[in-house]
């Protein structure tokens, strides 16, 4: 088996315990909120950290194109998405409640294990530069909602600043620039922290499955599910080519442009009282459909 198959099958594996766990009742979707607040503010920000600050940064200027590839096909899918709702004639919420769907992709919980997989640290390091664009977006999408459905600035602010992955960023290429020294003692606490994000991060996934979404939201979960898989994809796909790029700046930019849905859109539609249920549906089935079309998308590149 090759690297992609050895990733996918073993993603798809601790998944399938996550889900395996909750129909047994050891662990129950209740266990879900606390086991991604360990991965959201400990684990991966130390994942983040570990990785950005042993980088090469003399690589900083060619892995800031990536952000860009990933919002103008967040921007693009989101303009279509608008565009069609509009003239089948959806409400604002419903209309809002898809596009945080579409726009914010998996490129955290699910790119950052898959890039590691496939490319090693090379991959991943652009996969957290990939995820940049994520945060951005969550920012944008924040204060349009604010205008949109109500809520203050300051909260939307807040949720930012507060924001652990974002710190872990700032504060990994700093400590990197500077040459500022952590220890060997945090220096192996943080890798340790790090080496268990992923596991966690596909355990909660798999306790999250649930099918019966499909037939609540059909028409929805399959239109976000083209949109999101398909279109976000080959979006990405028109701009690395415009913009010459190749490699792994190639690969990972449309590998990560491929993810599903992100659980932060789920976090924006109950802030702002969007129909939560549909984008937790939507954002659940097209998880589950991106274990088949990642693999060929991977394969083709």
């Amino acid at each position: 088996m090759n690297a992609i198959e050895i990733t996918i099958i073993s993603i798809v594996l601790m998944i399938g315990l996550g889900y395996f766990l909750k129909r047994i009742d050891f662990l129950s979707e209740k266990d879900i909120d606390p086991l991604n607040k360990i991965v959201m503010y400990i684990l991966m920000p130390c994942m983040i950290f570990s990785a950005l600050y042993s980088a090469d940064m003399s690589l900083l200027p060619t892995l800031g194109i990536l952000p860009f590839v990933i919002l103008t096909a967040s921007i693009g899918s989101g303009v279509i998405s608008y565009i069609v709702l509009k003239r089948l004639h959806y409400d604002d919420k419903k209309i809002w409640s898809v596009l945080v769907t579409v726009m914010i992709a998996n490129t955290a919980f699910m790119g950052y294990p898959v890039n590691l997989g496939v490319y090693g640290h090379p991959g991943f390091l652009r996969a957290i530069f990939c995820d940049l664009a994520t945060t951005c977006m969550f920012l944008l999408l924040s204060f349009v909602l604010v205008l949109k459905f109500g809520g203050t600035v300051k909260r939307a602010f807040r949720e930012i600043l507060l924001f652990p992955p974002l710190w872990a960023v700032v504060l990994g290429i700093l400590f990197n620039l500077l040459n500022i020294p952590i220890g060997p003692v945090l220096d192996k606490t943080v890798n340790y922290l790090a080496d268990g994000a992923i596991p966690l991060i596909m355990i909660s996934l798999g306790l999250s499955i649930e099918l019966g979404g499909l037939a609540r939201s059909k028409a929805m979960v399959i239109f976000t599910s083209i949109v999101k898989l398909g279109v976000f994809p080959l979006i990405a796909l028109i701009v690395v080519s415009l913009l010459g790029l190749t490699g792994l700046q190639h690969d990972v930019g449309i590998i990560e442009a491929a993810m599903p849905s992100g659980m932060l859109s789920l976090l924006l539609a109950i802030t702002y009282k969007l129909d939560y249920e549909l984008t937790s549906d939507c954002i659940l089935i097209n998880t589950v459909i991106s274990l088949i079309t990642l693999p060929i998308i991977m394969t083709l590149l």
